[in-house]
């Protein structure tokens, strides 16, 4: 990105999850007990497994978020059991996605200090996917709301919906600049339309966002091994 010139940008994008806050971990000690619950059904792995092939079965029908995940814990405690998972076995993984969604999601390092600088230049945004409430109640949570011009909460991020974003914003792709930790949903389909992309890996990704860095296409992409790190893409 060598020839990036900042003063084109008008629109930043921020992902949310694991971008702004923490949240995957929470996933992973979510998926961890539910193992615990149903060991007697099947070793951990392999309950693992069959959660994730359910998850990914059921997206179309309920998108992404904690919702989606409790009920995707059920489907999966009653399959992998045949049938027998018991009553009080179910109640025990609704109290685990309950806690899981009352989870306050703390903020990750540099973030507000981030938010402050960019604000004063650019237009910021939220552009996350995921359930409605539970992504406004993080948003809320998170005491940084006010630095955000719009909030976008996606049934998907994938090309077409980030077209229709920026239409809504009334910019071009090259005015646009996402940041994110997910390559597959916050940099491939932005630098398919011409846009500004920046990744900020996380240690922890679901595996449905992985992603060969191989197939990233050719574009003004950037990486930040932390969020703070973004500041020197802007020269500030």
């Amino acid at each position: 990105m060598n020839d990036f010139n900042p003063e084109i940008i008008k629109v930043i994008g921020f992902d949310a999850d694991d971008t702004l806050w923490v949240n995957e971990p929470f996933y992973r000690e979510t998926e961890a007990r539910f193992c615990d619950i149903l060991s007697r059904y099947m070793p951990p792995a392999e309950i693992n497994a069959r959660l994730f092939r359910v998850e990914v079965d059921n997206l179309n029908l309920y998108g992404y978020g904690s919702k989606a995940f409790v009920l995707s814990l059920i489907e999966t405690a009653v399959d992998i059991s045949e049938g027998k998972v018991t009553a009080g076995e179910i109640s025990r993984i609704i109290e685990l996605g309950k806690a899981q969604i009352n989870t306050k999601n703390p903020l990750l390092p540099g973030v507000p200090e981030v938010l402050e600088v960019l604000s004063r230049r650019y237009r910021l945004i939220v552009v996350t996917k995921g359930d409605l409430l539970d992504q406004e109640r993080k948003l809320k949570n998170s005491g940084i709301a006010d630095y955000f011009h719009h909030v976008e909460i996606m049934s998907d991020k994938k090309t077409d919906n980030y077209r229709r974003l920026l239409a809504h914003l009334d910019v071009t792709p090259d005015q646009f600049l996402m940041v994110g930790n997910s390559l597959k949903s916050d940099v491939v389909p932005v630098l398919t339309l011409g846009g500004y992309a920046i990744h900020v890996p996380f240690h922890v990704t679901w595996q449905h966002e992985e992603l060969d860095p191989h197939d990233i296409p050719v574009g003004h992409f950037f990486t930040a091994e932390k969020l703070r790190g973004i500041l020197s893409v802007f020269g500030l």
